[in-house]
Formats: C-alpha cells, sequence, structure tokens
C-alpha cells in the first residue's frame, strides 16, 4: 500500500475518533480535568486555598481552549523536531559504516 493511502486512512480514522463522542453522546458535557478536580477539592475540604492565582485570565473558555491546543502543538513540534533531529543523525552515522 502507498504511503499517501496509509497516511489518508490513519487521517480518517483520527477524525473519525475525535468526531464520534460529540455526536453520539447528546447532552454530556466533556469538562476538564482542572474543574473535576476543584469540584472534588471543595467537597473534601470546604475551607482550601489555592497557594497562588493565574497570571493570566482568558476572557472565554474558547480561547482557553484555544491557547491550550496551541501550547500542545508546539510542544507536540518540538518533540517532533527534536525526534526528527536524532532519528536522521543516527540513520546518517549508520550509513557511513
Amino acid at each position: 500500500m502507498k504511503l499517501w493511502k496509509k497516511n489518508l486512512i490513519l487521517l480518517v480514522i483520527v477524525v473519525v475518533i475525535l468526531a464520534a463522542p460529540p455526536i453520539f453522546i447528546k447532552n454530556a458535557e466533556f469538562a476538564g480535568a482542572d474543574g473535576l478536580a476543584e469540584e472534588q477539592i471543595t467537597k473534601i475540604a470546604p475551607d482550601y486555598k489555592p497557594w497562588f492565582e493565574s497570571l493570566f485570565e482568558p476572557k472565554s473558555g474558547e480561547i482557553e481552549s484555544l491557547l491550550f491546543a496551541l501550547q500542545a502543538a508546539i510542544g507536540a513540534g518540538v518533540v517532533g523536531f527534536i525526534l526528527g533531529r536524532m532519528t536522521s543523525v543516527k540513520g546518517k552515522s549508520g550509513s557511513e559504516t
């Protein structure tokens, strides 16, 4: 099978996996771990005070999600770049011997 066909199949699988939960699970809340953790902490210790406050609070949840996705994309790019460089360096040194 050609490489572009494999990549296309993988892309379709990723899209299906990402699109399935919102389509098939109606009226569900997909809350983040931070919000759920905060709820549990207030149940366990109602007088708990956080150690520090946020330096920057986005105006909406959409902007917060965008910034989180951007952070994840930059991190994935850095990790991918480093792994790619490591692989290419090993490939070059291995072919010389």
